[in-house]
């Protein structure tokens, strides 16, 4: 069975810990920037140029240059926000040539919806 993600700790909150920062995943997702990327990646064949892409993006991920493009942001920023998202599980990353794809991790955004949704 594959090693839970500690971000999805039944009754875990923002505020557990005395003075501890937040879990990785609250952390990711209190970036709105972060999250319109997870929207994104949603439906990837909406959102970026899969004529351009050399791996398919449902199968594989969206290429991270794709992602800084439509961001408009600089590449070191993007992958500082994606390294984010990765750590708290919400995307997975595999790499094709030189390049790093993401793509979301359904199963661990629906884990952590239902314990979520359990918690509150």
């Amino acid at each position: 069975m594959p090693e839970k993600n500690p971000a999805f700790r039944p009754g875990l909150s923002p505020g557990d810990g005395a003075g501890a920062p937040p879990p990785p995943l609250f952390k990711a997702l209190a970036n709105p920037v972060r999250l319109q990327v997870l929207r994104w990646l949603r439906e990837p064949e909406e959102h970026f140029p899969v004529e351009r892409a050399i791996a398919d993006p449902i199968e594989v991920g969206v290429c991270v240059s794709h992602i800084q493009e439509k961001l408009g942001l600089a590449q070191s920023t993007v992958s500082a926000y994606m390294a984010s998202l990765q750590r708290a599980g919400l995307v997975r990353a595999t790499r094709v040539g030189k390049w790093t794809h993401y793509k979301r991790d359904e199963a661990r955004i629906a884990e952590f919806v239902a314990v979520l949704g359990h918690s509150l």
